[in-house]
């Protein structure tokens, strides 16, 4: 029927996005570690590339509970808590500066 909603699509979408923002962020951080190396490794330069790779590491972990949290079965996905949704914020935060202060420094 035309007004019915699949509950299955929702969660299958979000992991994908999931996953989408996880491979973004992995390619800021491999960028930043190139740019850091070619451009030579200065104190500031690694303490950005530490910070943006803290916030890797932050997206990642966040990302990946989530996404087993959304495979788990087949109930309606519980909503994400606004403590982990700040924390992946401030983590993608981290993760964009930190590639920036590497390019920069």
């Amino acid at each position: 029927m035309l007004g019915e909603r699949d509950p299955g699509l929702q969660p299958e979408r979000t992991r994908l996005a999931w996953r989408r923002t996880t491979l973004a962020g992995t390619v800021v951080a491999v960028l930043a570690g190139k740019a850091g190396v070619a451009g030579g490794a200065s104190g500031s330069v690694l303490a950005a590339g530490a910070v943006c790779c803290v916030g890797w590491v932050g997206v990642l972990t966040v990302a990946h509970r989530r996404i087993r949290r959304l495979a788990g079965d087949s109930r309606e996905p519980e909503r994400l808590a606004v403590r982990w949704a700040v924390g992946v914020v401030v983590c993608v935060l981290l993760t964009a500066g930190g590639g920036v202060g590497v390019v920069l420094g």
